[in-house]
């Protein structure tokens, strides 16, 4: 377990455990610990979700925007390896 938190907001899966994430574009890897890896699967559905519909609810895009912010200011160089 790690001593990162979820925001408030954050409604999604929490995980148990992390796992190595691997950058589809880049091929990079990054071991995210379980709070990590919950983020990043929430930002990865609502970039999913956008792509298959071609937009969001306002709400959704709220959320998907501080999901990102939140990785990038918890998590720095997982942003820069994965979601940069």
């Amino acid at each position: 377990m790690s001593n990162l938190q979820l925001p408030d907001w954050f409604t999604g899966t929490v995980y148990e455990k992390g796992e190595v994430v691997t950058n589809p574009f880049s091929g990079e890897e990054f071991e995210l610990n379980n709070i990590e890896l919950s983020m990043y699967d929430f930002i990865n559905g609502c970039s999913m979700l956008y792509e298959l519909r071609g937009s969001l609810a306002d709400d959704l895009i709220y959320d998907w925007r501080r999901g990102l912010d939140w990785f990038k200011d918890n998590s720095p160089k997982a942003y820069m390896v994965l979601l940069d």
